[in-house]
């Protein structure tokens, strides 16, 4: 029978070859016979004549807390003041800079933000340093210095996607999300009364083969370096029921899932997760496509969970966040999403009501990040 099956597999590759070779055969005799160059799925950018309503949203309805920013080690404090004029043009009240590392880097982040002239518009969160690999003492060890970062001025931990896909221990093995090894440094977060960011994993088309049924497959092509094939990393599921034991293992410590947990594109996964484990919460950094590909959907997810939901962008670049902010104001429809990997498919407005927007945009951070400054928000 695999005998079989094998030889009508080999039978569809060779079709899949030939009809290939056709296809380019005859944009090639177009391209002689026009002489235009035939076009590509990266070339084709078609100008849509659909006449609808448009709203753009250079500001934000109310302030917002961007719960997921980077400003790598370096950053000065200069640069803070610079981009207090196009925060304060977005209404950004807050940037939660995820990249403070530990040690001296985190004293030198939260001592920068310190020393600008706007010292509450950025709080900085810790990291832990795996560059020597996890072994026997690391969690006791990290703990301690999670410990001396807080008292330092670190309002939070944050996890990058290394964990879990490149983390080795000291024999060259991939470290699971849920390794007991780690336990103390989460059970440190919870009773310094912190939260813990964490991005787990990849969106899922990441682990596919990348073909022609893969949605992501124009961003797997340009930048291959995001594929994780099956024979070198853990699969998708692995890693998500890692962390899932993770969040499950520590109660009393706060978890925000960074990228809405990869789920965006599955919100009825998302929202059970979400029910399951209350001291949970997501993020929307660099999911917008997701969103505005399923407006009806996502809205009444919103309205659902809309005390579990942080806003968060991802890259801070300012001409960005106006997308986020006409597909969650508006109803808006088929309008173009910011980067074009991300998304071939158009955006759709949310059109959420003030009192959602309000929880997405800075109230739920302010009761899961206590470092940001509430001054800084209406007292509503």
């Amino acid at each position: 029978m695999r005998r079989r099956w094998a030889a009508i597999a080999g039978v569809l590759l060779a079709l899949v070859a030939v009809v290939s070779a056709i296809v380019l055969q005859a944009q090639r005799s177009r391209e002689r016979r026009t002489g235009e160059p035939a076009l590509s799925v990266e070339d084709y950018t078609p100008r849509s004549t659909l006449v609808v309503d448009a709203n753009p949203v250079p500001r934000a309805r109310f302030p917002v807390v961007d719960a997921h920013s980077h400003h790598w080690p370096g950053f000065s404090a200069r640069r803070l003041d610079e981009i207090a004029g196009e925060m304060d043009a977005l209404n950004l009240a807050v940037l939660v800079n995820l990249s403070g590392g530990s040690g001296g880097a985190l004293e030198r982040c939260v001592d920068t933000v310190a020393g600008s002239r706007h010292p509450r518009l950025m709080v900085c969160f810790a990291n832990l340093d795996f560059r020597g690999g996890v072994g026997p003492g690391f969690g006791e060890r990290a703990a301690a210095q999670l410990e001396r970062d807080v008292a330092a001025g670190a309002a939070g931990l944050k996890f990058f996607k290394n964990f879990g896909i490149d983390v080795r221990d000291r024999r060259g093995e991939r470290v699971p999300v849920d390794d007991p090894e780690l336990d103390p440094v989460f059970e440190a977060a919870g009773r310094l009364g912190i939260p813990v960011l964490m991005h787990v994993g990849e969106p899922q088309s990441f682990y596919e083969p990348v073909d022609r049924f893969n949605e992501r497959w124009l961003e797997l092509t340009l930048l291959p370096d995001r594929r994780l094939p099956a024979d070198r990393y853990p699969s998708f599921e692995t890693m998500m029921a890692e962390r899932d034991r993770r969040f499950a293992r520590h109660p009393d410590t706060t978890f925000i899932a960074a990228h809405m947990g990869w789920h965006a594109n599955d919100l009825g996964r998302l929202g059970a997760l979400l029910d399951r484990l209350p001291n949970v919460y997501a993020e929307t950094g660099a999911i917008l496509y997701e969103l505005g590909r399923q407006p009806r959907t996502a809205r009444a997810f919103f309205i659902e969970y809309q005390d579990r939901i942080l806003f968060g962008k991802d890259r801070y670049a300012p001409e960005e966040f106006p997308y986020y902010w006409r597909v969650f104001e508006t109803a808006d429809e088929y309008f173009d999403y910011y980067r074009r990997y991300h998304a071939f498919w158009q955006m759709y407005g949310l059109d959420l009501p003030d009192e959602v927007l309000r929880k997405v945009y800075y109230r739920n951070a302010l009761d899961v990040i206590p470092a940001i400054d509430r001054s800084l928000f209406p007292a509503d």
